[in-house]
């Protein structure tokens, strides 16, 4: 009988229930056990492709070409996993099927309600799963905070599904927190009580509740937890401040949550194999150098924007034996006072992620011009590539060289929309989505990161390198060392002039995986690290490699 784990959080969002949820899959993993994870979303989007990334976080896409919600992102990097896009299940999704469903007919003139149509078709989607794909057990992390209206169909199926599978087969795991009041310096557990008491007046018993605070639980606030929140008092454990989220697993099977999962499941008991895990986190954990890196972009403020960034930073900083310290610039500074540019000299590395529109475009292109010109190692992602276009064509005397979404009147559109992009009007699920194959110039920098002659990379864009302006790119010193659909779209450039300025249309960092690195982040790093005084070093990343098609 396949198994499944249902997370829930309470008292408020934002306090690490992603990070728990890939900790306990992980915990389950490294025992021999075939692990998925699935993150239901109860709004009403259809995905989160359309939100904006400022107030949902990132959009993370998966290698089918799904745009889902950021946690998506912390299961594969845990689980070292493809998670296909149809785990990611959001209110718009099923109600979208059932409507259909109802359209043809297919309830036979039933009144179609929210129990028990909304919540089948939630149990259906969830018992497809492990069917389709042959897993030990299903990882389901539920959006938002018990007690949201929008969640109350989603919270009522994993109540009826552990009645139908029975209960050593359904595992209910709270995440909540404990605060602590500085006045008194004490940890407080009636917001966890509170949260506790309206999931059961919901129908659904939490088997075990993990309390996230700054520090561990002393014992007085255990107890308490475990007596009013009727769950033993070993099956309450911490999740505590940390130094790295990697972390995570490790302290909480130390704290036994894995034998107590082994046993209520009924999982074969076998001895958890945490060696490379311990390894991995060691290279986190004791990085010798630093090195200092510029993210250039227009949600600086939130780090949650640019999540997969900073973690495919961090593990090539890891695997290179660096700490890597991280400084988001808000580029609209650039524009409001170009002179500010200079504060980039300051940094070991520049880099510009991917986005979309005109505000802070200006401000980056500035930081891509002033890279290049001071040979400061650059890295451009999506959005980051496009510009450097811009930023070339400029430098070559292409008059007016923009890129047609800022600037549709422009003369010299260098970047255009892709023409299969024509007459879209729907905004979501239309771009360029998933993985794509790339073919990889043996005589460049990406091959010498790459050591592959094709790669498949993560794509998410409408607009492109116009192919009237390549050839003439290409004759003043401008490299496209990565093509795909038979060399007509370019994929990577370099400027081979310089030490380390190379930007890649598709988002390496999404593939990116702790111990295993995105080869253009770790070459970005080393670039970095180098402070243009010696040759990237690639061996490095190679022994750290798996070894795995990327």
């Amino acid at each position: 009988m396949p198994k499944y784990v249902f997370v829930t959080g309470g008292v408020m969002s934002g306090i690490g229930k992603g990070v728990i949820a890939a900790s306990i899959g992980k915990i389950i993993q490294v025992r021999g056990l075939k692990v998925t994870a699935v993150k239901i979303d109860p709004y009403l989007n259809y995905d989160a492709g359309t939100m904006n990334p400022y107030i949902h976080g990132e959009v993370f896409v998966t290698e089918d070409g799904g745009e889902t919600d950021m946690d998506v992102g912390t299961y594969e990097r845990f689980l070292d996993i493809n998670v296909p896009k149809n785990h990611n299940i959001t209110t718009g999704q099923v109600y979208f099927s059932v409507i259909e469903r109802e359209r043809k007919g297919d309830f036979l003139g039933k009144c179609v309600q929210i129990i028990p149509h909304i919540t089948d078709e939630i149990k259906d989607r969830l018992r497809r799963i492990p069917k389709e794909e042959g897993v030990d057990l299903v990882l389901v992390e539920i959006g938002g905070t018990v007690g949201d209206i929008e969640s109350l169909p989603y919270l009522e199926a994993a109540r009826q599904l552990r009645l139908e599978e029975g209960g050593e087969n359904v595992l209910n795991v709270h995440v909540t927190l404990v605060p602590v009041l500085d006045v008194v310096g004490e940890q407080k557990t009636k917001p966890t009580q509170h949260s506790v008491q309206e999931l059961r007046r919901i129908g659904i018993q939490p088997d075990i509740i993990v309390a996230r605070s700054k520090a561990p639980l002393k014992q007085e606030p255990r107890r308490k937890i475990g007596l009013f929140c009727n769950v033993e008092e070993s099956a309450v454990f911490t999740s505590q401040d940390m130094d790295s989220i990697y972390q995570s697993p490790l302290l909480l099977e130390q704290q036994g949550l894995g034998t107590f999962m082994t046993h209520r499941l009924r999982l074969p008991e076998n001895q958890p194999q945490w060696s490379s895990w311990k390894k991995m986190l060691q290279d986190h954990l004791t990085q010798t150098k630093q090195v200092n890196i510029a993210i250039c972009g227009k949600y600086a403020e939130l780090a949650d924007c640019y999540v997969s960034v900073n973690d495919a930073l961090k593990d090539a900083g890891a695997s290179a034996g660096a700490k890597v310290n991280l400084e988001w610039i808000e580029t609209d500074d650039f524009e409001k006072q170009s002179e500010n540019v200079r504060l980039l000299s300051r940094f070991d590395g520049v880099l510009v992620p991917g986005g979309f529109g005109a505000r802070g475009a200006e401000g980056k292109i500035l930081a891509i011009e002033y890279s290049r010109s001071h040979n400061i190692p650059f890295l451009g992602i999506c959005y980051g590539f496009q510009l450097a276009v811009v930023e070339y064509a400029r430098h070559i005397g292409i008059k007016d060289a923009a890129s047609s979404e800022l600037d549709p009147e422009t003369k010299s559109p260098v970047i255009d929309l892709m023409p299969e992009q024509n007459g879209i009007l729907e905004k979501g699920g239309t771009m360029r989505l998933g993985a794509h194959e790339i073919a990889v110039d043996e005589s460049s920098k990406a091959f010498s990161l790459y050591r592959k002659k094709t790669i498949w990379e993560r794509h998410r864009h409408r607009f492109e390198v116009n192919p009237t302006y390549i050839s003439e790119l290409i004759s003043k010193g401008l490299k496209f060392s990565g093509k795909s659909d038979s060399n007509r779209r370019m994929e990577i450039l370099e400027v081979p002039s310089n030490k380390f300025h190379l930007a890649t249309q598709f988002h390496a960092e999404f593939k990116s995986r702790p111990g295993r690195p995105s080869p253009p982040y770790f070459g970005f790093v080393q670039a970095s690290l180098a402070s243009n005084k010696q040759e990237v070093n690639v061996e490095q990343m190679i022994a750290h490699q798996s070894g795995g098609p990327r």
